[in-house]
């Protein structure tokens, strides 16, 4: 295990190990704490190293600056100071215990008591430190053993961890997804319906953010489904469908099955109705990106996909938002053909305008806005045939106004 860290390149990084000289003290650390270790040990990507160390803030913040690395005082009433090497940041925080906690936010004191620090952590498997020069593990709950067993844990008892921070509930269900293998430890699934009342005092973001992250992982078809059978959804997304994990269970198929991407607005939709009104109060309520707020929109709002208007919908709409239309709502005889459609197909431009009209004879006026729209809908009709078939459309539109009688 020690070599397995030591021999990473995150772990040999220059930037990494400039922060490590400043930061040499005589109690041990500092110590890559969380999901570095964590992640290395389960061989998934790193893209964060935390750092834990016995100094407090304001050394921290000297030490840094002595050896000309940029400190930045990111969450100084909790003790955390993040170093900027190279481009790179590196959240480095003081040994902590919790003074007081109301479920939202903790008070804590700092510590240079290594298993004290573990202890306020919330699972087994996000407590294991490691030395910064061997890479010697340091894990005082069992949080190897857990990951490789594939449970996730809580750290002591499971009920008060929850009461220290709410958001653990979500937390738990997104980390089951991550690294759960099938069993799910029924003290921490009973600990999280118990307290699920408490996620009514969470800021919407922080809900929002944690069940966006939960909807992209790989699978989160188990995490969901338990979520539901807990009702741990009734206090932020009371607009559930009944038929939501069924439908999530659906799309994840669908993806495996036709080796689609993941997309979190078809995710996201699986669980609510298909209703305009419904969708967009949930997504303003959770205060959803603009961007994604939109994505749900169109999704929500397309014609029920088939055949015959799949290309439609992605011109209109985009080809990913047509993907996802056919993903969620087309039957499974359908599917294939429009997916078939869809697959490396560029929506094309419809190049005739009203001037184009007006030069085959159609006369200035109201009638050349509503002719254009007439000559592309034709052309949608026709599965979007070149461009010399648009004039030819938009020749024979006009022939036929102009031979049509006038009234007297």
């Amino acid at each position: 295990m020690t070599s397995m860290l030591a021999n990473t390149i995150w772990f040999r990084a220059d930037s990494l190990r400039r922060i490590v000289a400043a930061l040499r003290d005589e109690q041990g650390g500092p110590r890559i704490v969380g999901g570095a270790v964590r992640d290395t040990l389960k061989g998934v990507d790193v893209t964060d190293v935390d750092l834990a160390t016995p100094l407090i803030p304001a050394t921290v913040i000297d030490r840094l600056d002595a050896a000309r690395i940029k400190a930045v005082p990111t969450g100084i009433d909790h003790g955390t100071v993040t170093a900027v090497v190279d481009g790179k940041n590196y959240e480095i925080t003081t040994l902590r215990r919790d003074v007081a906690t109301d479920g939202r936010r903790a008070t804590v004191a700092f510590s240079t008591n290594w298993r004290e620090d573990a202890a306020r952590r919330d699972f087994t498997i996000n407590a294991l430190y490691a030395d910064s020069e061997s890479g010697e593990i340091f894990d005082y709950f069992g949080g190897q053993a857990d990951l490789e067993a594939g449970i996730l844990r809580f750290i002591g008892d499971a009920n008060q961890r929850i009461a220290e921070d709410y958001l653990r509930i979500l937390r738990f269900f997104r980390f089951l997804a991550r690294f759960g293998s099938g069993y799910v430890d029924p003290a921490a699934l009973l600990a999280c319906k118990n307290g699920a009342h408490g996620l009514t005092a969470l800021s919407r973001e922080r809900i929002a953010q944690e069940l966006t992250r939960l909807m992209v992982l790989p699978n989160p078809v188990l995490s969901v489904r338990l979520m539901i059978e807990n009702d741990i959804f009734r206090s932020f997304l009371p607009e559930l469908k009944d038929e939501a994990a069924h439908h999530l269970e659906q799309t994840f198929a669908r993806e495996t099955g036709f080796n689609q991407k993941i997309s979190l607005p078809a995710r996201l939709l699986t669980l609510l109705p298909r209703d305009a009104v419904i969708v967009d109060r949930v997504a303003a309520r959770l205060k959803l990106s603009n961007r994604l707020r939109e994505q749900l929109t169109k999704r929500v709002n397309t014609p029920d996909p088939d055949v015959e208007n799949i290309r439609v919908i992605a011109y209109r709409n985009g080809v990913e938002c047509a993907t996802d239309a056919a993903m969620l709502y087309c039957d499974n005889s359908c599917l294939p053909s429009c997916l078939s459609k869809l697959k490396d197909w560029i929506a094309p431009d419809f190049v005739v305008k009203g001037g184009d009209l007006i030069s085959l004879g159609l006369p200035v006026g109201h009638m050349v806005g509503k002719t254009v729209h007439s000559v592309e809908a034709l052309w949608m009709e026709e599965d979007f045939p070149p461009h010399d078939r648009q004039l030819e459309i938009a020749r024979q539109v006009v022939e036929t106004l102009l031979s049509a009688p006038r009234n007297a």
